[in-house]
């Protein structure tokens, strides 16, 4: 059978829970629709998602229809949760982004639309909620085609909207070919012919070509429709088993996936969720994270045991001890990643336990929610050996603080959120530590050289020396050293769109006493080159010289006409720029940038400025230099690795005190 996984996105209540629930009903798997106001659905498993309504964690359900095992993918619609979403976007073949009627187009619908057309993953577009009151379908169409895509092709139209009775009415094979010859001749000469000569096209001819081009993202359907009710859900089934194209790959092909969940299971273990384009795992398998010990493929809305993982299907594989959240299953699969598609967390915090005696507990379960949340990113203060982690938003950070006490027993207050800013290199600094010449005392020798690289290109480490100049395992350590140490830049900040070379390299070969075994003291490791690299880098940013930047949010601001003078001299003392004010019917629109730290603020000013009719949407733009003094962030100085290599007896003391330095 075909299998498709797909993907229900959606801005946070406009109703994607609830479509998969009707999603499941019916295609007969469930015999009632679950609610997430009773907490009785079936992807929202945790009881923090139940209690509180939304959902923290994507979850996949299964279910078939025409033929066709459709993997069912829920993710979060907050935005504090995107990171889960982030995750997803790898393995998917084709997405339903939900978008209310009521609401329209909001913050995070635009956010998901923009970033599934860059990846070129098929979407098929449902308008939730036409039952209820303020239910606009001109209007909700007109605001998609200006804030969304222009590139859609409604698939019927109303009846009753804003009333309980409301119902999707498709339009018939003939109405329907009518209204998709203009929309897809540009894209297909066939059609172009048929419209330029007035040509009536078959229904069937008109529904393969939107097929086609819904596969090659040039279109995108859009259903109306409850899911409370069920209204426009067997039409939007339809259209996601025969408009949507299904999953590739060859099972006897090499074995090639990305694993996009980890979660515990009740002994502990770790369960992977991974999904497969090329080859066959198999129970017993043996790969680099571990032997797959249990395979479970998801069936009928169910997880089932099975004996192997074919490409093309999503499953969850147990055994694999090191696995980590965005691995690959054997070879790297093909495509643009999901990952790095949405901005990354711009507020930090420290997590302080109640009870002091809980540091350790804290450390460790904090450590596996991070193990789940990459971008948590947990990390240490020096100054008082608290936990500091990466949020996207005050959510968050409630979730977090729910999560440590009712599974682990942990409870937490957090400190103040702050901004989390960035460290860019201002210029080009080189150093080198030569081996067994001056205070060098490692058995190795390095040069570094750093200068700013492209934005948003990340780090780049390039090699002037030659590849064979040494083992393979020494280029690693340093390679592995940079971007340890540049977690940490001059201010504390991690260091980011920069190249760094290697422009020296030398080692002490493997030797030993006569007749004796191998002498470390007298021969390099790859100990060396990771423990050298921190030096040689810092002095060279020191050098160099950076600068911090703080993350800026674009904005969207609709007002009524008559607050703008009052609302201007507010945005001016957040450090707000704004653009020229637009007027858009009886109020008017202002679009702009203000720096991330200052969006909660002015959340908080504007009901009182408006008469609480202010629309705000805020989204990550980029990272601009901070005014002014530039803040600092605390060390991390946890270990032996973490004493700061610009000052070298701090640094070598910590590695006295561990295994690092002979």
């Amino acid at each position: 059978m075909a299998c498709l996984n797909l993907g229900i996105l959606a801005h946070v209540d406009a109703g994607k829970t609830s479509l998969t629930e009707r999603l499941l009903h019916a295609a007969g798997v469930v015999d009632e629709p679950g609610s997430v106001d009773r907490g009785s659905t079936r992807t929202d498993t945790l009881e923090l998602e139940r209690r509180r309504g939304i959902t923290i964690k994507s979850a996949v359900v299964s279910f078939a229809v025409h033929g066709v095992t459709v993997n069912l993918i829920d993710t979060p619609g907050h935005p504090d949760f995107v990171a889960e979403v982030e995750r997803v976007l790898g393995v998917l073949d084709g997405a339903v982004l939900v978008v209310s009627a009521v609401e329209g187009v909001q913050a995070q619908t635009r956010v998901l639309m923009r970033t599934l057309r860059r990846l070129g993953i098929p979407t098929l577009v449902f308008v939730n909620k036409i039952d209820r009151r303020g239910a606009d379908e001109p209007a909700v169409l007109r605001a998609m085609a200006q804030r969304l895509t222009p590139a859609l092709v409604a698939m019927g139209t109303t009846a009753g909207a804003g009333d309980r009775d409301a119902r999707f009415v498709p339009h018939d094979g003939a109405r329907l070919a009518a209204e998709l010859v203009p929309r897809l001749a540009e894209h297909d000469d066939e059609l172009l012919a048929a419209f330029v000569d007035d040509t009536a096209v078959a229904p069937e001819r008109a529904r393969r070509a939107l097929a086609t081009q819904t596969a090659r993202t040039l279109v995108h359907p859009v259903f109306f429709g409850s899911a409370i009710t069920g209204a426009g859900v067997d039409e939007l089934t339809e259209g996601i088993a025969t408009l949507l194209p299904t999953s590739g790959g060859d099972p006897d092909g090499p074995v090639s996936g990305t694993v996009f969940k980890i979660e515990r299971g009740a002994a502990g273990e770790r369960i992977a969720y991974a999904r497969l384009f090329s080859g066959t795992v198999r129970v017993r398998d043996r790969l680099p994270a571990g032997r797959v010990t249990a395979i479970r493929v998801f069936d009928d809305g169910e997880a089932v045991p099975r004996g192997a993982l074919g490409a093309g299907r999503i499953g969850t594989l147990v055994g694999l001890r090191d696995v980590r959240i965005g691995d690959p299953i054997g070879e790297p699969p093909p495509g643009p990643p999901g990952r790095g598609q949405f901005a990354p967390p711009s507020l930090e915090s420290v997590v302080v336990p109640d009870r002091p005696g809980d540091r350790g507990a804290l450390y460790a379960a904090l450590a596996q929610l991070a193990e789940q949340d990459p971008l948590i990113d947990l990390r240490q203060d020096d100054r008082d050996t608290e936990p500091a982690v990466s949020l996207y938003g005050e959510v968050q950070k409630e979730v977090i603080t729910a999560t440590l006490a009712e599974e682990f027993g942990i409870r937490v207050t957090f400190r103040e959120t702050t901004t989390l800013c960035v460290e860019r290199v201002v210029g080009t600094g080189e150093a080198a530590e030569v081996i067994d010449t001056g205070a060098n005392p490692f058995l190795a020798t390095v040069g570094l050289r750093v200068e700013p690289g492209e934005p948003g290109s990340g780090v780049r480490f390039d090699l002037e020396v030659e590849l064979g100049s040494m083992p393979p395992a020494f280029f690693t350590a340093v390679r592995d050293g940079v971007t340890a140490t540049l977690r940490r830049g001059l201010r504390g900040w991690q260091v980011g769109d920069c190249v760094v070379t290697m422009t020296r390299s030398g080692y002490w070969a493997r030797q030993s006493h006569s007749h004796g075994t191998f002498d470390k003291s007298m021969s390099s490791t790859a100990t060396d080159f990771r423990n050298l690299t921190p030096l040689v880098l810092r002095r060279a940013l020191a050098v160099a010289g950076t600068s911090v930047h703080e993350p800026v949010h674009r904005f969207r601001l609709e007002i009524p006409a008559d607050a703008l003078i009052a609302v201007l001299p507010v945005l001016a003392r957040l450090d707000g720029v704004p653009g020229p004010p637009r007027v858009e019917g009886t109020g008017c629109v202002v679009d702009g940038e203000i720096p991330a730290a200052r969006v909660h603020e002015l959340e908080q000013r504007l009901p009182g400025l408006t008469r609480g009719e202010a629309l705000l949407d805020a989204e990550f733009a980029r990272y601009r230099e901070v005014r002014g003094r530039p803040p600092t962030r605390p060390s991390t100085a946890t270990g032996p690795l973490d004493g700061d290599p610009l000052d070298p007896d701090d640094y070598l003391r910590r590695l006295r005190q561990g295994p690092g330095l002979r």
